[in-house]
């Protein structure tokens, strides 16, 4: 099986400690977490995704919003650079140890950051990248 992920959520899934938008959210997110951890490939999608799931339910869920569709192009650029092999929708993946540490290590320095821009998220997930990346539900070793 695979994860289905869009682009600006491999950004996230880095520094995701257990806090969302939701209980819902959350409890998804733990899931999705938890199957990355265990090596679950990673497929890349246009739009709402597995983590999205969950905010589907709402009126005007801000996955269908023109901003995230931004933030995807630019995470898609940012990791493209970075990992220096096409990164595009359809491209399916294991987030194997080294490409996950490398990641974070991009991160933490501000180099995939263009998708962060205007994220209400952003400092919370700065800080969690100058901790170390402590606590951090995706772990691979």
């Amino acid at each position: 099986m695979t994860i289905q992920l869009r682009a600006h959520h491999l950004l996230c899934l880095l520094t995701y400690v257990g806090k969302g938008y939701t209980p819902a959210f959350t409890a998804n997110y733990d899931v999705i977490a938890g199957r990355l951890s265990q090596g679950e490939a990673i497929v890349l999608v246009d739009g709402p995704d597995d983590i999205c799931a969950a905010l589907l339910g709402e009126k005007r869920p801000h996955c269908h919003e023109d901003s995230v569709g931004i933030r995807d192009r630019k995470a898609l650029d940012d990791l493209e650079t970075l990992l220096a092999r096409p990164v595009r929708v359809g491209l399916v993946f294991e987030m194997d140890p080294p490409t996950l540490k490398q990641m974070r290590q991009a991160f933490a320095k501000g180099e995939v950051r263009q998708a962060c821009s205007r994220c209400e998220w952003s400092t919370f997930c700065t800080a969690v990248a100058a901790g170390g990346f402590e606590q951090t539900r995706v772990q691979r070793h």
